[in-house]
């Protein structure tokens, strides 16, 4: 039934500083967008795409807070990332923990209020190796 994670959306107020925060975590542009509206990049192994909406569109009675869900995105070094997020203005919103082996998380809140999921994953490397 699910396949695959095709598309996260964050929302953000300031669509511009979202573009221009996300791209400096990143690395790189959008590589869509619909100005005023949507940004998007493709990200990591499998092209997943991390979208940004404006907040305007956001479906009504939305939270204006983090949620329960957490999306986490697999890193080779949660420290090191975890430490840039912060360095880039992210809060924590769930510290580095060890949930087992091969096996770590952690989560921040970027500065638009989304709830950004890092983690360390054997079984990831297992599956892209295949």
């Amino acid at each position: 039934m699910l396949r695959g994670l095709a598309t996260l959306n964050f929302y953000a107020a300031d669509l511009e500083a979202a573009k221009a925060w996300y791209t400096e975590l990143l690395g790189f542009e959008p590589y869509y967008e619909v100005p005023g509206g949507y940004i998007e990049w493709r990200v990591g192994d499998y092209q997943h795409e991390l979208g940004i909406i404006d907040s305007r569109h956001a479906p009504a009675g939305a939270a204006d807070r983090p949620g329960n869900a957490i999306m986490h995105w697999h890193v080779d070094d949660v420290q090191a990332v975890f430490d840039r997020l912060l360095t880039l203005g992210a809060k924590e919103y769930e510290p580095i923990t060890k949930r087992g082996d091969g096996f770590v998380t952690a989560s921040v809140i970027d500065p638009f209020g989304n709830v950004l999921g890092i983690m360390y994953n054997q079984h990831y490397l297992d599956v892209l190796g295949k």
